[in-house]
């Protein structure tokens, strides 16, 4: 059987036509390879759309007392407090992604969550304020 395929090699396109072996024990006779015929030209794809942009980051700056830092860059995978929460030292206040894993950020003296400067989703910049505890 006698197939026709076109294949794209290092961009270029090729029509090639390829017998396929039959099922017999023997196998059947190598037709004589031609040149394979350059393909008719296509246009070019169309130009790729730029990325919508991500949820605004919060410039970096000198914390404020009560500040919670994000210890990396990454994405906020979880808010684990809201505002007016009571936490305690140690409580864990938000989950960030980075490379595929999950990083804990928890809260570095007690007191109540006062603001929540992020959300799920949102891309953090290391030193960027994810959380206020009054």
């Amino acid at each position: 059987m006698i197939k026709r395929l076109r294949v794209t090699v290092d961009g270029n396109p090729y029509e090639v036509t390829v017998e396929l072996a039959s099922d017999d024990s023997a196998p059947a006779p190598a037709a004589p390879l031609a040149a394979p015929a350059p393909a008719p030209p296509q246009a070019a794809p169309p130009p790729a759309a730029a990325p919508a942009p991500g949820p605004a980051r919060e410039p970096s700056g000198p914390a404020a007392p009560g500040d919670v830092p994000s210890p990396l860059s990454g994405c906020v995978a979880a808010v684990i407090v809201k505002e007016g929460q009571a936490v305690t030292e140690g409580d864990h206040l938000i989950t960030l992604e980075a490379m595929k894993m999950n990083t804990f950020v928890f809260a570095p003296r007690g007191g109540t969550v006062t603001a929540i400067k992020t959300a799920v989703g949102a891309l953090v910049e290391e030193g960027q304020t994810l959380v206020t505890i009054g």
